[in-house]
């Protein structure tokens, strides 16, 4: 089964790649989560259309457009109508990811337009489509009771994207539902019934087989627990175990 609105996704890429085939300009679509993301490169993949690019406004975002670009194009990610914005406050107030996003989607900015928020003390920069810039400059002045100052760009380097939590376990094996069981610290029965009822992904794609194997690099995500790093799975034990390296995303 499908996720709610992943075919209606789809036709929209669809209509982006035929509409640059037809009058050789280009289209974008998004933002994008990242299952979304990894939903457009397929499309883009079944449709043998080498003219995409998936971009968020730098290189490590998780947000991102989806770029189709003509033949005569390279594509670029400078192309993009994305505009970074920074907001600048006093250190001594304290304000998160989810104060920010709420300001500004209660101020009139859907979710689509809006890609990743990045934040340090003092200063949080945020990506969203051009378009959508002089309505927040004009329309944007405090993020809950904080008062903050935005302009346009950001200056590097970046607040860092996320915080980790190492965690390190044993596992039976690299099946799908013991990693995510060590991860969550759950029961191997109560992993497979979240992964029948389409709770677990493995690098943005949904997996309900138990047998799935995970490996080095993937990340995992659980709906309601959250999303893990797997960073190694080796070195068995005496008894043939597997030990488990990872981070959980906080």
């Amino acid at each position: 089964m499908q996720p709610d609105g992943e075919e209606e996704l789809r036709a929209r890429l669809r209509d982006a790649i035929r509409l640059v085939q037809k009058d050789s300009s280009t289209h974008f679509v998004g933002f994008l989560d990242e299952h979304q993301a990894a939903v457009a490169a397929q499309e883009a993949e079944k449709l043998y259309f080498s003219g995409s690019l998936l971009w968020g406004g730098f290189p490590e975002a998780e947000r991102v457009c989806f770029g189709a670009f003509p033949e005569w194009m390279e594509p670029d990610g400078s192309a993009f109508p994305i505009q970074a914005v920074t907001a600048s406050f006093r250190e001594c107030d304290y304000l998160t990811h989810r104060d920010f996003l709420g300001a500004l989607t209660g101020a009139g900015v859907r979710r689509e337009v809006l890609g990743d928020i990045l934040l340090e003390p003092g200063r949080c920069i945020f990506y969203v489509r051009s378009e959508m810039t002089d309505f927040l400059m004009q329309q944007v002045t405090k993020i809950g009771r904080v008062g903050v100052k935005l302009s346009i760009g950001a200056k590097e380097p970046l607040p860092p994207a996320h915080q980790y939590e190492p965690f390190s376990a044993v596992v039976a094996a690299a099946r799908i539902d013991c990693v995510a069981a060590a991860c969550v610290g759950l029961s191997r029965e109560k992993a497979r019934k979240l992964l029948a009822e389409g709770c677990i992904q493995i690098d943005h794609q949904p997996v309900t087989d138990a047998d799935t194997a995970v490996r080095n690099g993937a990340l995992l995500s659980v709906r309601g627990k959250g999303r893990y790093r797997i960073d190694s799975l080796s070195q068995p034990t005496k008894k043939g175990r597997l030990r488990l390296e990872g981070r959980k995303f906080i």
